[in-house]
């Protein structure tokens, strides 16, 4: 247990010396009054550090998420404590960025497909079909206190080093193809590209397709020499990383968002003080709305800049087309549930649960369907 204490120690202590952005000091030789040093050392120990690691890069939904929370602690705590963001790549893969933050090395973190690996019950968030065609309607719904405070949704994440805090859709899922894909039968025998997660093997599976797992830097190469026919991501993803270049249709299926845990170390969380605690829960209730009004604009921009640089078609799958798919899904409602047992299921019924009950509270109207179809301007390595 010390030795691992020590490492754990030794670990921040390397994080913070990565989060200064002012050059070391020599120790001897200073030219600074010892009045000023006095006050600048003072000033250090009253400002405190806590760092965030981010699944995607600059200028992501995740990028910006981080952002704007950093500028909520910090007014909140009157400058007592900033919050400083490592990209994608700063601190490794996303099994460096989990074990970092289960071990306490760095404070949050974001988890989102990959992240079933680690908390199984995170998968629910991969099932198709589960949620509203509404993206603020789902923002709402996941991140209400009767489910982001749920007890079977929290213990998940705590029995595994974890707190979670909120939970960010990041836009619809998108499958890329060289052919239009409506129904099952399209995805005959289509070689179509997703995580290395048991869930999602078995969702395109039931659609028909040969599902694929391949490294997300070698997708472009993949797709380009037809060793992949297809891909899954949302559409920041597409445009991000030049995949719709090699691909010729985008289609809008709305089964599922690209989804993603906002998290701490529970450990690290349960030693705040109570005015801590209810600091970070009032800037994540605050950026719940603000968020996803950044990620529609930013899929909505990403989308045009895709139809304006290229000739991609986009189909959107009729709701006859869509309800195909979604009875191909049911099944595997079941498989998750063996694999996470009661817990996992309670969770899910829970969910669906309040899915229903807002669809029955909320009526789709005209607008209610405008929105949904502008906003499926999806996101981010998620398939």
């Amino acid at each position: 247990m010390n030795l691992r204490n020590g490492c754990l120690l030794a670990a921040a202590v390397m994080l913070a010396a990565c989060g200064s952005e002012e050059e070391p000091v020599a120790s001897g030789g200073s030219s600074e009054a010892p009045e000023q040093s006095a006050v600048a050392q003072a000033d250090a120990v009253e400002t405190e550090t806590w760092g965030f690691a981010l699944e995607e890069i600059e200028g992501s939904v995740q990028y910006e998420y981080g952002a704007r929370f950093a500028e909520l602690i910090k007014e909140k705590t009157d400058g007592a404590v900033e919050v400083k963001l490592y990209p994608y790549g700063q601190l490794g893969g996303l099994t460096d960025i989990y074990d970092q933050v289960q071990s306490g090395a760095i404070q949050f973190a974001f988890g989102s497909g990959f992240l079933g690996g680690t908390v199984p019950e995170s998968q629910l968030f991969s099932l198709n079909f589960v949620l509203t065609d509404d993206e603020k309607t789902n923002t709402e719904i996941l991140n209400a206190p009767e489910f982001r405070k749920n007890d079977d949704l929290v213990a998940s994440y705590r029995d595994r080093g974890l707190q979670p805090l909120a939970i960010v859709p990041e836009g619809w899922q998108v499958w890329s193809a060289n052919k239009a894909i409506r129904s099952p039968a399209d995805f005959d025998g289509m070689a179509i590209r997703t995580m290395d997660n048991r869930l999602l093997r078995e969702t395109y599976s039931a659609y028909g397709a040969d599902p694929t797992t391949m490294e997300y830097g070698e997708l472009f190469s993949g797709m380009q020499l037809g060793q992949l026919d297809g891909n899954i991501q949302p559409v920041f993803a597409h445009q991000e990383m030049d995949f719709y270049k090699v691909q010729d249709y985008l289609i809008f299926a709305n089964q599922a968002q690209f989804i993603a845990t906002f998290m701490a170390n529970s450990d690290w969380y349960d030693g705040l003080t109570d005015e801590r605690k209810a600091i970070i829960d009032d800037a994540v209730v605050e950026l719940v709305p603000w968020i996803h009004d950044v990620q529609t604009r930013l899929n909505t921009e990403r989308l045009d800049i895709i139809t304006e640089n290229s000739d991609i078609e986009l189909v959107y799958l009729t709701p006859e087309e869509r309800e195909v798919f979604r009875e191909r899904s049911l099944p595997v409602r079941d498989v998750f549930a063996e694999m996470v047992g009661e817990r996992g299921t309670r969770l899910m019924n829970t969910l669906i649960e309040q899915v229903e009950a807002a669809s029955a509270a909320e009526p789709a109207d005209e607008s209610a369907q405008t929105e949904s179809e502008t906003a499926q301007e999806p996101l981010k390595d998620a398939a």
